[in-house]
């Protein structure tokens, strides 16, 4: 993805140098580089239209009030909700003649998953699903004997567990109903759930307790198995002004956000207070309502770096 947006800056770089050259009159045509930066020149502004700023995969947001986050940082692993999970056994004793789904299929609740002709009465019988879901375990084959052994299991993956493992030095701060971000960087996914369990006591192998998140899994996109990191919300501090982090770059040793203006982007010094790196607040620099580019505002420190690097030539 950052692979993408670099590509997308140089082609917008390299368009915006052609622009400038294509717009010169003969006059201005003799100092080039002087009309190429004029807008960095003036206020050190740089202009983009709304089809480049799209192009370098720059987003738009205005400052304004938000809520900063002290989190516990925690690592765990996605499991089936073993409260929406059901094994399927025949009722009867007997010989299994059919079998109507096999591991991954979904299933709706009182689907057949499987006739069983009765040792006693010889009468065939439907082995059916509890709930509806997907079959995630089977082990029925036809003309096996069913016996008492568990022939599928079905689980509604609408919702999964995210099981954290907590170190009992954290135990005190997690408490159930708080809020959790979740996130896998891996599979590009991020969510929120709630702190639904925290264990009693702890594993002897690794020292640590166990918080369960839930966290709605509507497109099935949290697989079981897949490893994720969490945030666990302890407190939340409202402030009057706030920008997302990511928005943040610095410049000769000053953090500074590109504001969008009349005359394009400029660089404005900010002063930053409280921070849970997804919000920051601001101190000075900014005003409610102003228009900042939140994400990819990296390009723009290039174009302007750029621009006055040429003009030191």
């Amino acid at each position: 993805m950052h692979k993408n947006i670099l590509i997308s800056a140089a082609i917008l770089l390299a368009a915006l140098a052609v622009a400038a050259c294509g717009d010169s009159t003969p006059t201005e045509a003799a100092h080039p580089d002087e009309h190429a930066h004029a807008d960095e020149e003036e206020g050190g502004h740089i202009s983009l239209t709304p089809e480049q700023i799209k192009a370098a995969g720059i987003s738009l947001m205005q400052a304004g009030p938000a809520r900063i986050r002290e989190s516990l940082p925690l690592y765990g692993v996605i499991a089936p909700n073993a409260e929406r999970l059901r094994d399927v056994a025949a009722r009867f004793p007997g010989v299994i003649r059919s079998v109507a789904k096999k591991i991954g299929d979904p299933v709706r609740e009182g689907e057949t998953l499987a006739t069983v002709e009765a040792n006693e009465s010889l009468q065939t019988y439907a082995v059916t699903a509890l709930l509806s879901g997907v079959v995630i375990a089977r082990s029925a084959n036809p003309g096996e004997q069913t016996g008492d052994k568990t022939l599928f299991t079905v689980a509604d993956l609408s919702t999964v567990w995210v099981e954290l493992s907590l170190f009992p030095r954290d135990v005190a701060k997690v408490r159930v109903g708080q809020s959790v971000r979740v996130k896998s960087n891996e599979a590009g996914l991020e969510a929120v759930g709630t702190v639904v369990y925290v264990a009693p006591f702890g594993q002897t192998a690794n020292q640590t307790l166990t918080a369960r998140v839930l966290l709605d899994n509507p497109e099935f996109r949290w697989a079981a198995g897949l490893y994720v990191t969490a945030e666990v919300t302890l407190a939340e501090t409202s402030v009057p002004l706030a920008i997302r982090h990511a928005a943040v770059q610095t410049l000769e040793g000053r953090s500074v956000v590109f504001v969008q203006g009349d005359a394009g982007f400029a660089a404005r010094e900010v002063a930053l207070g409280h921070s849970d790196g997804e919000y920051s607040e601001v101190v000075s620099g900014l005003k409610a309502g102003d228009t900042y580019a939140a994400r990819g505002s990296f390009i723009l420190k290039a174009e302007l770096g750029k621009g006055e690097a040429e003009h030191e030539h």
